[in-house]
């Protein structure tokens, strides 16, 4: 699992991971994408245009999008065949090189995630739910590091949000993180953009300093709230935030801890000896927008009881 990222050195950056322009099936050319991103407060942006040979493969250089204050990480969406139900893989690359191959015929879905990560990028699992993703397509990405739990555009199918095949596969020793996305396409049938991000936990704004972070997991993912602290502490998790109805903790055994209020902006919860030694915790404001920790470790311990 994952260390808590709230009192590393640095601070967090907001940013997108799975974005599409106009170099494959988006409709706005990526220095329309990138402004938009930029004047709605983002740090950082991923434009991951689909690296298919129907659009050439291409691998936006967005690097003359860079500025003082905000940057760009490369990177694709990378398809190959096949998938137990699907007819494609969809796999995030955040960090890839300029030239990164082309998928040679034959090369699987878990080969190419595997070419990538040795090729040094971030690895995620697009919208595994949209995608229909079972539990042995995802055992079978061994490449990858992290999740998408939330897809903002597959929320619209009512496919958005991973979580149950992500808690399966952490409850089996997986070791991967957990990001959300708005996969943003801009097209006028589409939700808006900047509907969910990464906040990363980074020394400085550097692409090389975000996409270790990213690989380390230090970062959280929301639809809106903010995350100011988590900790755990003598079998307790504290969690302070901006104001929600309800702060959760989830783990790897059916059943939660939950406190709920209005206007909370910290909760104190006994953290039980959840099976898969980790948890997580989710918080939820007034508006549904929901915020989630990446997996924590948690030391074997007897489980922690409340008294009446």
């Amino acid at each position: 699992m994952f260390d808590l990222p709230f009192d590393r050195p640095g601070r967090f950056w907001r940013g997108n991971l799975h974005t599409h322009s106009d170099q494959s099936d988006g409709a706005w050319p990526p220095e329309k994408v990138a402004r938009h991103y930029r004047e709605a407060g983002y740090d950082f942006l991923a434009l991951t245009d689909h690296f298919r040979a129907e659009y050439g493969f291409p691998l936006t250089d967005t690097r003359a999008l860079r500025t003082s204050d905000f940057t760009t990480l490369l990177g694709a969406e990378l398809h190959a065949p096949i998938t137990e139900i699907g007819s494609s893989w969809h796999i995030v690359a955040v960090g890839l090189p300029l030239g990164f191959r082309p998928p040679v015929p034959g090369e699987s879905g878990p080969e190419l995630a595997r070419r990538a990560r040795a090729a040094g990028a971030f690895i995620g699992m697009a919208h595994p739910a949209a995608s229909l993703l079972t539990l042995a397509d995802a055992e079978s990405l061994d490449a990858a590091h992290a999740i998408e739990v939330y897809n903002a555009l597959a929320a619209r199918e009512d496919r958005g949000d991973s979580w149950h095949l992500t808690d399966v596969l952490l409850s089996r020793g997986h070791r991967l993180s957990t990001y959300a996305a708005d996969d943003a396409h801009f097209q006028p049938q589409d939700p808006p953009g900047c509907a969910a991000w990464v906040q990363v936990r980074a020394e400085s704004l550097v692409p090389e300093a975000l996409v270790s972070a990213l690989k380390a997991g230090h970062y959280y993912a929301s639809t809106g709230p903010e995350l100011h602290d988590v900790r755990v502490d003598d079998g307790w998790i504290t969690v302070r935030c901006s104001p929600v109805r309800k702060v959760l903790i989830t783990g790897g055994t059916p059943g939660l801890q939950v406190v709920e209020g209005k206007d909370l902006s910290e909760g104190t919860l006994p953290v039980t000896m959840f099976a898969g030694g980790y948890c997580r915790v989710t918080v939820e404001d007034a508006s549904g927008g929901r915020a989630w920790t990446n997996p924590i470790r948690l030391e074997p311990r007897a489980p922690v009881s409340i008294e009446a």
